[in-house]
């Protein structure tokens, strides 16, 4: 009775709750990091003619993957996944090593499946565009300096408005007093 369901039940059981997009992705993934190395000689070989279609590319593309780029993650992969996907394509059309078979397998499975080498295309990719990640980090940042002051220059402009405006309201004050009160009594003239 044990073989029995060992050997015909058991996998039945496993086959009706086996995804069937875990087993193609993790082929994928298999026949991918296969062909890892060969994919980084190539971008190295290629490098000077990808690097301006590459940036053509990056620069068109949404801030998701931009931001994607800057820091690859799983959950940004699978969080993003049209665009990832195509960004991928894009990168298929221009023959970037490794994309087309990335851009084939994230479409038979999805993105966030085969998200191991995705964030490799997207690794080398920033090879590729490290000025720009550059200036664009350096763009942010310094919109983030715009929109928030630091503490001490908020105080100390608040601090200089309230300032003028207690001095304002004391000049305003002092001259209606001056103009309410009555004339003040002429002077005797000195005696000889």
């Amino acid at each position: 009775m044990v073989n029995y369901w060992k050997s015909k039940v058991l996998p039945k059981i496993k086959k009706v709750f086996e995804n069937p997009k875990k087993a193609a992705a993790l082929e994928a993934c298999k026949a991918f990091d296969e062909s890892k190395e060969q994919y980084s000689k190539e971008c190295e070989e290629k490098k000077t003619d990808l690097e301006p279609k590459v940036t053509e590319i990056y620069q068109a593309s949404s801030t998701e993957i931009k931001a994607l780029i800057k820091e690859p993650t799983d959950a940004a992969v699978k969080k993003h996944s049209a665009a990832v996907q195509k960004f991928l394509d894009e990168l298929a059309k221009i023959d970037f090593p490794g994309s087309k078979s990335v851009s084939e397998a994230a479409s038979k499975v999805g993105p966030a499946y085969v998200s191991g080498p995705v964030l490799f295309v997207f690794e080398k990719v920033s090879t590729f565009i490290p000025a720009l990640v550059e200036e664009e980090k350096k763009k942010e940042e310094e919109k983030k300096e715009e929109a928030v002051p630091p503490p001490a220059e908020a105080e100390a402009e608040s601090s200089k408005e309230e300032v003028k405006e207690k001095e304002i309201a004391v000049e305003a004050a002092v001259e209606e007093k001056l103009e309410d009160a009555p004339p003040a009594p002429a002077a005797d003239p000195p005696k000889p």
